[in-house]
Formats: structure tokens, sequence, C-alpha cells
């Protein structure tokens, strides 16, 4: 590809460079080689213009920056834009060039790595080469990398997306958070079609409002969504109608599911230990399902899964029943193992407030016993939530441990006091291994304890340091200790 061959999403015409050979696309000048294009994005902590001249020293053949940057007296052209970011995604989409065929996408607070994996597994028993990509990893064929990232940045995204195509992927689902859509890092995606799960408090520390927050989410159905296409959205959330007021005033096929559902009508649950049955309209024919997955919110996502397996060309009866071969995604309400008298410990990713009341709710009507719940609060992070969460852990357990998530550079013992300060009765053990250790010797027959807050992680950040820790495998230790 040539510089020139970025026209249209970058001001080439008539530059000096135009005719150069262009050998990638960055926003890390560290990254920086002969003959990239570097894209200087002015971030919350650091602004790329103060790094354009690093970047034009190793070889960059442009320099791509805002209207109005002060970036001056470098070799190499310096290429203003409108939006720094959208070019970014935009031109990686272009350099890259290939896309699995179907790619959609689905947003919201919770449930984005259930859906994107539920999708993926609903397209591989209908016979598509699938991927998914989000919170947990890349889930492919051949291919399982372990991520942190919900929506990765633009350049890896777009070269993830052709060597999933070059593999022969022609499914891909993904998560799409409100960073990286508020950052633009999914435009550029040729999307066939997006979910909605639901929306509560999440990234406070980023967005001011709510409804800020709700805006960056609608920008999957009223910006990057061509006009037609399917919008799957949950219709029993309070976030609901106006997200599919959004997606029907951007000219989208607005599909809704769940007990309020039209394309997707959720009729009656019975919630056992490990499963459920559920009854679903579709089409005026009622399916009968037994959902392998424990959980209200479960049979929700499965329900958006579905939906958007079958806006994108799954038979109805084929993307239902294959709901009841469905395997959850890692650290969702996952259940690691049951102690000698047989009270199971389940590890979840619940890290939110509507996440926490949800996977509470969910576990009551198998208990018999009481309710137990080990979780804490990452630091650096929407300080406002803490006390949120240790007032629905109170009000929805019997049981509450309050510990340490990831404090990053905060002290531990001042979130620890944030939650507290909403939790009374709750019991304090700041060592996570000790919480969870203790809470497992606590639990006698009939109850469920919850692990909930760090799930697929495999890490703990403690000040600048992660060390490795695993609640999955903390848990087993646990459960063999107790056997022993």
């Amino acid at each position: 590809m040539k510089l020139k061959d970025l026209a249209g999403i970058l001001p080439v015409e008539g530059t000096a460079s135009a005719d150069l050979e262009v050998t990638g696309i960055s926003s890390d000048s560290r990254q920086v080689k002969p003959g990239v294009v570097f894209f200087a994005l002015a971030g919350t902590k650091a602004d790329g213009a103060a790094y354009a001249a690093d970047a034009a020293g190793r070889g960059a053949i442009a320099i791509v920056a805002g209207q109005g940057s002060a970036i001056a007296g470098l070799p190499v052209p310096v290429l203003a834009v409108d939006d720094p970011r959208l070019a970014l995604a935009l031109s990686a989409a272009r350099y890259f060039g290939k896309q699995p065929q179907t790619m959609v996408a689905v947003t919201g607070t919770s449930g984005k790595t259930s859906v994107a994996a539920f999708t993926r597994q609903i397209w591989e028993q209908a016979g598509h080469a699938a991927a998914s990509i989000g919170t947990t990893g890349v889930v492919a064929p051949g291919r399982n990398d372990y991520g942190s990232l919900t929506t990765p940045d633009p350049v890896a995204l777009h070269l993830l997306l052709r060597e999933l195509a070059d593999a022969g992927v022609t499914h891909a689902s993904m998560e799409a958070s409100s960073h990286g859509l508020d950052q633009r890092r999914l435009d550029g995606v040729k999307l066939a079609a997006g979910g909605f799960t639901n929306l509560g408090r999440d990234h406070m520390d980023y967005h001011p409002t709510v409804e800020d927050y709700h805006r960056a989410k609608l920008r999957l159905f009223d910006t990057l969504l061509p006009k037609g296409a399917p919008a799957v959205i949950f219709a029993d959330d309070p976030w609901s109608a106006p997200t599919i007021q959004a997606a029907q005033a951007a000219g989208l096929e607005v599909l809704t599911v769940g007990r309020h559902g039209d394309f997707l009508k959720l009729k009656r649950v019975e919630h056992e230990r490990h499963r459920q049955r559920a009854e679903v309209e579709a089409d005026g024919v009622l399916y009968e399902i037994d959902l392998p997955l424990a959980g209200d919110f479960q049979i929700s996502n499965a329900l958006v899964s579905a939906g958007l397996a079958i806006s994108t060309g799954t038979p109805v009866a084929k993307a239902l029943m294959s709901l009841e071969k469905l395997k959850g995604a890692p650290g969702r309400l996952d259940l690691v193992g049951t102690t000698a008298n047989g009270a199971p410990v389940y590890v979840d990713y619940a890290h939110k407030p509507d996440a926490l009341e949800n996977v509470l709710a969910s576990v009551r009507p198998f208990t018999t016993g009481r309710v137990m719940v080990v979780f804490g609060c990452g630091g650096d992070r929407d300080r406002g939530k803490r006390p949120i969460m240790g007032e629905i852990a109170t009000r929805l357990a019997d049981v509450v441990i309050v510990t340490d998530d990831n404090p990053r550079s905060e002290v531990p013992e001042t979130i620890r006091a944030a939650i507290l300060a909403a939790a009374p009765g709750a019991i304090e053990i700041g060592d996570r291994r000790q919480a969870i250790h203790e809470a497992v010797g606590m639990l006698h027959a009939g109850d469920t304890l919850i692990v909930a807050g760090k799930g697929h992680e495999e890490g703990q950040t403690i000040g600048s340091e992660t060390l490795h820790f695993s609640d999955h495998e903390e848990v087993r230790a646990a459960l063999r200790e107790r056997a022993a």
C-alpha cells in the first residue's frame, strides 16, 4: 500500500510522501519503523504529539495529528484531521484489509463476554468457522489466546481480524466496550448486526454521568451499524426503551428479546441448581429449551446471542436448540467445585453493582441454606460504586466477606473501608487467598458461595506489580484442604 491509498481518510493528495510505501500503522512511537504512518493521539495521561519527533526519527513517513496541532519542524509531512482516533481506525481497517465475512458486536454493562462466546458457539453448531473476541481473549478454531482488553486498539484489532480471515474464520463476534466505542476502536469494522444486554453503573471514572456512558454505548447503533442492520436488544432492562428508540431513529431493524421481547419472547423459566428450563416463543412457535447454565441473567445473554445468530442467517430452530449445548464463558458463574457436604462454590467476574446483584439473586432460588459472597473493589477506578456494592452484598447475601480485588496504587484498607461503611455485619479479611479459604471452610450443606470480582483473571495488581493469582486455583486448593 502507498500513502496515497489512504486518501479519503487522510489528506495525502499533493504531499511529497504520497507515493511512499506504507509498511505499517501505529499510535505508539516505540513501535515505529521505516515506512510507518504515526498517529499522534491525545490521551488522558499523555499527548501523542509529544512523541511525533521520536516517530519521525524512527522512520515514520507521515505524522497524523488533530487540527491545530503544534507539531512543527519535522522532516516528514504532518497531516491534520478532525478526529485522529477515527482516522487511525479507518486507516488500520484499510491497511489490513480482510475481515471475517460476518461480524457482530455486543455492548452493555454486563453479559458482553457471555454473549460473544455464546454467539460463537451457536455459529459453530451451525457449521461455521467462528471466533469470539473480548475480555477473556480470542477463541477461534485452533486458537485460544488469553486477553485483557475488552475491545483491542484498532491496529491490534484489524491485524487480528485479518489473521482470522486468513485462517478461514467466516463469522466473528466481539465485545464493544464504552471505552472502545468512545475511542473509535470499532470504526472500520464491517458489522452485520449489533446487540445490547443492559446498562448499569460502570466506568464512572471515565464517563461523567450514566447518561454519557449510555451515549457511548449508543455509537454502536447510531454510528457503526449500517442502516437496516439488525439491532438485537434485550427488552427487560430499564435502559432498553431509550436504546430501542435510538436504534429505531438510526433506521435499524430492531429485534427485541426477553420477557417483553417481540422477536424471541421468554414465556416461562424454571430454575434449577445447574440449569434452567425455558420456553421461548419465536414466529408463533413455542420452543422448550434446557439451558445448562444457572442464573436468570444467562437466559438473557443466551437470547441476545440467539438473536444475533438468527439475524445473521442461522435458522431459528437451530439457534434455539443450540442453547442446550452452551458452555459458560470463563469466570461467569463458573462452578469450580463442591464441598464434601455438597455446597457449590462459584467464581464470577461480577465487579460492578448490577453484576453483583444479578449473580447473588441468581443463586438464591436453588440455595436452601446461606448465600455467601467474597468480594472487593478495584483501586484507581470508580470509587462511588464501593458503598453501593457493599449494600447490595449485605442485602442479598447472608454472609459477606470483604477482601482485596486489584488495589493497584490505592491503599487496600481504604478501599475495604468504603465498602464496609455500607455493609454492616460484613467480615473483613484483606488477604484474598485467606478470605477464599476461610469462606470455603464456613460452608454447610445447602449453602452457596460466590467468589466475585476477578473471574477469569490470573493476576492481582498491588501497587505497580501484578502477581499471579487465580480465584479458580484458590477455590480448588481450599476444597482439597477441606476434603483431606
